[in-house]
């Protein structure tokens, strides 16, 4: 399958399912079947469980995304998180709406925007074009919503904007949760070398006695 703006895998460390999805976000008007979202639909439920959507793009094809949105949102069963590591732009925003947890990197930007169209033909078809564009935006408005709960008002202004918000101001918005951050490993020495439970209650005087215990080795 070629020119897939997706790619499914697996986390060898965590066993967890990743999607990536990189560059144009596209549908069957531009690529063909390719990257249709009925394939990404077969690809997304041949597995199950949780899944990691990591997301580099600047947008593309918002009914494409759309179709992603929902299939993430409310048909796949397992936890979704989204990950921006860079930029997540356009249409690919409203993919990141459909996340139960959505982190960013502390470098990463988001960018919504008025939808926008190219158009041909006489005053009259324009100025439809113009009403199903508002259309459009009040579906996108939608998914930032009820995502983060802000007035459809306060959206819209930020849509008219078209600018860059860093991760910081993003979650201040309630678009994004999070900062993407390395996992640590919480075990320690201590926890690998328990020592077992001393039904007699005997007092382990010394470092020695302690290694011993460990170790298996009977004190004299």
């Amino acid at each position: 399958m070629k020119n897939k703006f997706w790619n499914f895998a697996r986390n060898e460390t965590t066993g967890e399912r990743e999607l990536h999805i990189n560059g144009a976000i596209s549908d069957e008007v531009w690529w063909g079947d390719e990257c249709t979202p009925s394939n990404f639909r077969a690809e997304l439920f041949s597995g199950s469980g949780d899944i990691t959507v990591w997301i580099n793009s600047h947008g593309g094809s918002v009914f494409a995304a759309s179709e992603i949105y929902t299939m993430l949102s409310a048909e796949y069963k397992g936890k979704v998180t989204a990950k921006i590591p860079a930029i997540c732009a356009s249409a690919a925003s409203v993919i990141a709406m459909s996340a139960d947890t959505v982190l960013m990197s502390p470098t990463a930007y988001m960018l919504i925007h008025n939808p926008s169209t190219i158009a041909i033909g006489d005053s009259e078809e324009l100025r439809k074009v113009a009403v199903d564009l508002d259309k459009v935006k009040e579906g996108i408005i939608n998914a930032y919503e009820k995502r983060t709960g802000l007035p459809r008002e306060q959206l819209n202004l930020l849509m008219n904007k078209a600018e860059l918000i860093p991760s910081n101001e993003a979650i201040q918005h309630g678009l994004a949760d999070g900062y993407i951050e390395k996992e640590t490993v919480t075990e320690t020495i201590a926890d690998k070398f328990v020592l077992p439970v001393i039904e007699n209650k005997v007092t382990i005087r010394s470092c020695d006695e302690r290694l011993n215990l460990i170790m298996g080795v009977k004190s004299k």
